[in-house]
């Protein structure tokens, strides 16, 4: 089932903040932090267990097995991208049902071309809006729990133009869905003109590095946002923390000298341990007796 958490926050109007998660470390580091929804990256879940580009390779199979173990091992509520839906309008069905039923509460569709592309790279097409439409109705349909959100995005800006985009997106509310997604406006006032031109919730992908200005979450809600998504926060972080303790390795030998870490102690809590003992412990104890 859908956790009701995340659409009661939209629909107060409290501004939400998605970290991405790619792996169950992070997902369960993002969990105990008091977020109100976590947003499982496309980008950083294939990475971390394919270690391909987000180019249109993993498939339907691939992800929703990664997905459903994230929302299983969370508390907070969980947005999982579902790329294009894999497919054609009965893959799109079938894709919001595993995702339903793996735990998410919340899928997002978008209009790209088969294969699809990352979000901030160039070469991204995208369908007929009329077909993305249909998309979405047969998503809405699709779904058991009126708590589990469609979040609806377009990425015609980059190719096409703001207007078409913003045209995208009232289409998209129109066909039923929750959270409208228009990715990659490349200034403020084109967020700005995003805000105002659309009615249900928005959502903002804040990608370091990416084509959209990082703007602050009270700036972000300001002109016309509900949520933002920060995808790539997570990974990138991983991947210079790494970066560094592999080289202190290879340049010292060493590695107690690195400098401050997470610390085994706090890793064994974070996974578990501790209840695993109690559990080892007590039935020690009856087997003795």
């Amino acid at each position: 089932m859908a956790d009701p958490r995340l659409k009661a926050a939209l629909a107060a109007r409290r501004f939400v903040v998605a970290p991405g998660i790619f792996d169950m470390i992070s997902a369960k580091v993002a969990d105990g932090m008091g977020f109100d929804c976590l947003y499982v990256t496309g980008f950083g879940t294939v990475a971390s267990h394919l270690g391909v580009a987000d180019a249109g390779i993993a498939t339907y199979t691939d992800m929703v097995s990664r997905v459903g173990q994230m929302a299983r091992g969370c508390r907070t509520p969980v947005i999982a991208d579902a790329d294009t839906g894999y497919g054609g309008l009965l893959n799109v069905r079938h894709t919001v049902m595993g995702y339903e039923a793996a735990g998410v509460s919340g899928i997002q569709l978008e209009d790209q071309e088969m294969p699809k592309k990352c979000g901030h790279t160039p070469g991204r097409r995208v369908i007929p809006a009329e077909e993305m439409v249909l998309k979405i109705r047969v998503a809405a349909e699709a779904r058991k729990d009126p708590d589990f959100l469609i979040v609806a995005r377009t990425d015609a800006r980059t190719t096409l133009g703001l207007e078409e985009a913003i045209r995208r997106g009232r289409m998209f509310e129109e066909a039923g869905a929750d959270i409208i997604f228009i990715e990659s406006p490349e200034t403020e006032a084109e967020m700005q003109a995003i805000g105002k031109a659309i009615r249900k919730p928005l959502l903002a992908n804040m990608v370091e590095g990416g084509r959209t200005p990082i703007l602050p979450a009270a700036r972000l809600a300001e002109i016309g946002y509900g949520m933002a998504i920060y995808p790539a926060i997570g990974f990138l972080a991983a991947a210079a923390a790494l970066e560094k303790a592999y080289a202190h390795l290879k340049q010292t030998g060493d590695s107690t000298a690195i400098g401050e870490s997470y610390g085994f102690k706090r890793m064994t809590e974070l996974m578990g341990f501790p209840e695993v003992w109690d559990f080892d412990a007590r039935w020690a104890q009856e087997a003795a007796q």
